[in-house]
């Protein structure tokens, strides 16, 4: 059992906690890979006054990891030391502003803001329906599907330090690239001022629709995955690459490079974080050595061994 953290820092006064505080909590069930050991500490904020509040309770010294829906991650078997914030199904407001911007906290679904988005006849948003995963998540690695990434409809974020001192960047304040997002140190998306151009919702329906068809068609929804598990290299595709290689359907454990797409590892069943991290691994020397192109990990592995 981890040690209990006394969370009311004496130096720092606030108002009190409303999330829920749990302790040793197994994060296989917070992650899309359905993997993953304990975290010492989760915190669940009641809503982005609350998550404020509780970083403002926390020592300096304590280590600090953020989660959404848990895609494009892997925690490994021994977990998360420290604490995890969880924004799944808490950071949820979505509204239309009075300007015609759309305000969205991290904790939204990506494919919930597409709807959102579409339901105010505004359009550009619409891939992110194909993007299994929250807007925090999104604005923290530019997130892109059938041709739209995330940042070009970004005008402005809110964002939040550990002492919970929150502050409104541009989009200008960032630098950002290809699946890369570059800010300032030690602050966390909280929520996003988006601007999209305005549309019919008939239309936007009907783009996410054949969207999340070719997705279902090409991609394998029906089996926890992380979704697209390497970048794609300059000019090329990872899964061409992975599949000159022979490698699909291939398995150590409970972990196996799809057979519908493979840029994809699937958990067939039972599946241990470290079986999966060794298929990535051993993707990634064979790319290497047959196709001379090194691939990048899209997906971030995190925690510590069992």
């Amino acid at each position: 059992m981890a040690a209990v953290l006394n969370t009311q820092n004496t130096n720092r006064i606030g108002p009190p906690l409303r999330g829920d505080l749990r302790y040793n909590e197994p994060l296989a069930s917070y992650t899309s890979w359905r993997v993953g050991g304990p975290a010492d500490r989760l915190y669940l904020p009641a809503d982005a006054e609350d998550l404020m509040a509780f970083l403002n309770s926390l020592p300096d010294s304590e280590p600090l990891f953020w989660l959404g829906l848990g895609s494009n991650l892997l925690v490994r078997d021994g977990g998360i030391r420290g604490t995890v914030i969880c924004t799944k199904n808490r950071l949820k407001q979505i509204r239309l502003l009075d300007d015609g911007r759309v305000y969205a906290e991290a904790g939204v679904p990506s494919a919930q803001v597409a709807k959102f988005c579409s339901t105010q006849r505004l359009a550009g948003a619409e891939f992110l329906a194909g993007i299994p995963g929250t807007l925090g998540g999104a604005l923290a690695m530019n997130a892109g599907a059938f041709g739209g990434e995330t940042w070009p409809l970004v005008e402005r974020v809110l964002t939040v330090d550990r002492h919970g001192q929150h502050r409104h960047r541009s989009a200008d304040e960032f630098k950002v690239g290809y699946r890369t997002v570059v800010g300032r140190d030690g602050e966390w998306f909280v929520a996003a001022e988006l601007r999209l151009h305005p549309g019919e919702p008939d239309i936007s329906r009907s783009r996410m629709k054949a969207l999340l068809a070719t997705r279902a068609e090409k991609q394998p929804i029906q089996q926890p995955s992380c979704g697209s598990v390497f970048r794609n290299p300059p000019g090329d595709f990872a899964a061409r690459l992975i599949e000159l290689c022979g490698l699909k359907g291939h398995s150590i454990g409970g972990a196996q490079v799809s057979e519908k797409h493979a840029n994809f590892i699937v958990n067939t069943g039972g599946a241990k974080a470290a079986e999966i991290e060794a298929l990535i691994g051993l993707v990634r020397e064979c790319v290497a050595r047959k196709q001379g192109v090194t691939l990048e990990p899209e997906c971030r592995i995190v925690g510590e061994g069992a």
